[in-house]
């Protein structure tokens, strides 16, 4: 249960806490960050400073109302109303000089006191707007967060979006920002649900969303990628419903995001129906595996590798029971899903061939191969526009990125469409003995072959794959 309503910007919550006396959440949250980097897991703050739980002009008074609303809040009509561009009641006035001083004393606080690794920033686009409302060309806010020698060790992520239309996914900041790709999201979620013509979109997100960043001299590092988050339907939600489900949050089902580019197959909620079920699972194995071989940094949500649900609910922030709450249960029925993606999440770390440090674009590294290659399901050029078949070889990268040789080359077979289709493997690199190490449509432990020492590439080099899955062959060493 995690709330949307900010008050106290400097506190760990107390509910949090295992011990109920003032001041334990403190400490026990600085031993969970000891923990934690014992273990080498980094801690990430998600920070709210877009609004806070005061609320409109009807609403209470709390903290900065008492102390200053024309300083701290983005008001209008003479300051009779509360500007609204959080969908929250109210706008925190970020580029106010002194506002944004507590917003630097803030982040500084958590990395200092607390070891915090880093912060994604709720909303990050109203960090952009001016007093008015307006998106500024060089916002200070946004600038200095960067340029901070205190926070110069953090790592930044901006969800560069907001509730009152403004979408900078691409734009936002310079260099050090990191973004929420939410068109990555999209994209993936649509050619997996079998949209039309969203081929060359997955190719784009694959090679690092180099349309997004390239552009700016940003890195693929640049872009988070993530397929679901805390916001919205979860993974096993994502392929088990069409429609939201948020009627337990006393809206009318009003609230929450109507576009999810969803699908139930078939039964709308849970079936026992073995067909439905048997294509749930491989989407969601199809997804999981794009977005570890994905370009970029990919984005799990805890809960996704066990299908947990919120039973169609895709704005739980209020939900303080079973429908947020983690079912352990889950770890065990769906422990072959868990299996899966910690082995894909194992490849991801040991595989730099998917860890690139520029983006994939087809030219030629030091073998003389392209980093990138697409083919259509037959060998030759993809249909863009109307295919959903697409095979993708990528190249190990050269010594530079890849001191240890480490990398393997890759090909990846992918068949989103909602048909068994042949595909013909190009014999573009003579010699190679190709080795299975994916199929989103075998059964366990035939799914993922973790040694890298699964059967090999027929001779003819043509295989059949079953709709809605992939294979990725991994080259013999």
């Amino acid at each position: 249960y995690w709330g949307y309503d900010p008050m106290a910007f400097f506190a760990p919550h107390r509910g949090y806490a295992h011990d109920t006396k003032p001041g334990s959440q403190v400490v026990e949250f600085k031993q969970m960050v000891k923990a934690l980097h014992q273990a080498g897991i980094e801690v990430y703050l998600d920070v709210v400073f877009n609004h806070t739980c005061e609320g409109n002009e009807r609403g209470p008074v709390l903290s900065f109302k008492g102390l200053e609303n024309r300083v701290y809040y983005m008001l209008n009509n003479g300051g009779a109303y509360f500007s609204n561009y959080s969908g929250c009641g109210n706008t925190v006035n970020g580029n106010h000089p002194v506002v944004r001083e507590m917003i630097f004393h803030c982040l500084r606080h958590w990395a200092h006191n607390y070891h915090i690794d880093g912060f994604r920033f709720d909303l990050a686009s109203i960090l952009g707007r001016d007093q008015s409302g307006n998106l500024m060309p060089n916002p200070p806010l946004v600038e200095q967060i960067a340029e901070d020698p205190l926070l110069a060790d953090t790592k930044i992520i901006a969800e560069a979006w907001d509730a009152a239309g403004a979408y900078q996914v691409g734009s936002f900041g310079n260099h050090r920002w990191a973004e929420w790709n939410g068109r990555y999201r999209d994209d993936v979620r649509r050619f997996w649900r079998g949209d039309v013509g969203t081929m060359g979109a997955l190719a784009t997100r694959l090679a690092g969303s180099s349309d997004l960043y390239q552009h700016s001299g940003r890195s693929p590092s640049c872009s988070i990628n993530f397929i679901t988050s805390h916001d919205g339907f979860t993974m096993n939600d994502l392929v088990t419903y069409k429609d939201k489900h948020n009627d337990a949050n006393g809206e009318g089902n009003r609230d929450g995001d109507n576009c999810n580019h969803s699908d139930n197959y078939g039964v709308e909620g849970p079936t026992r129906r073995r067909q439905v079920e048997r294509l749930r699972i491989r989407q969601i194995k199809n997804m999981l595996t794009t977005m570890m071989v994905s370009q970029g940094v990919p984005m799990l949500v805890s809960g996704d590798e066990c299908r947990r649900t919120q039973r169609g609910n895709n704005n739980a922030y209020c939900q303080d029971n079973d429908i947020s709450w983690f079912d352990w249960s889950l770890v065990e029925e769906n422990s072959e899903l868990l299996r899966f993606t910690r082995a894909m999440i194992h490849f991801r770390r040991q595989q730099p061939t998917v860890r690139r440090r520029s983006f994939l674009n087809g030219t030629a590294g030091n073998r003389r191969l392209p980093d990138v290659s697409w083919f259509g399901a037959e060998g030759g050029e993809p249909n863009w526009a109307h295919d959903a078949a697409l095979i993708c070889l990528l190249t190990a990268p050269g010594p530079e990125e890849d001191p240890l040789k480490q990398g393997r080359d890759l090909i990846m077979l992918i068949n989103g469409s909602s048909d068994d289709r042949d595909f013909q493997v190009p014999d573009v690199m003579r010699g190679t003995r190709w080795r299975l190490f994916v199929d989103t449509d075998g059964v366990a432990p035939r799914d993922v072959f973790t040694d890298l020492n699964g059967p090999t590439l027929p001779a003819a080099r043509r295989v059949r794959l079953t709709h809605r899955s992939l294979r990725i062959y991994v080259a013999d060493t």
